[in-house]
């Protein structure tokens, strides 16, 4: 993800993801009904976002986190559900 830029509030409606951070500062990671969790990952810390889960992810860093990651599902992009309602929620 690149520096400065984050995710738009969303689901995915039928995959599981799983994500280990290579390098980076931190993302920060939203989720919850109402994105009320927050949680930080750093370069070695894995992530998991189960599917339905809705979430939103903020890289405020100066520098691209990357990540390697792998999905259950191989239509991952069809069933990306899109919540604008929530995008505002996260400052």
């Amino acid at each position: 993800m690149p520096p400065g830029k984050r995710t738009k509030a969303h689901v995915h409606a039928r995959h599981e993801t799983a994500f280990y951070m290579l390098s980076g500062e931190e993302l920060e990671m939203w989720s919850g009904d109402e994105l009320q969790f927050r949680d930080v990952v750093h370069p070695g810390d894995y992530l998991y976002i189960p599917a339905n889960v809705l979430h939103v992810a903020v890289n405020r860093a100066s520098t691209p986190a990357i990540f390697i990651g792998a999905r259950n599902e191989p239509t991952a992009q069809e069933n990306v559900v899109l919540f604008p309602e929530m995008d505002g929620r996260i400052p």
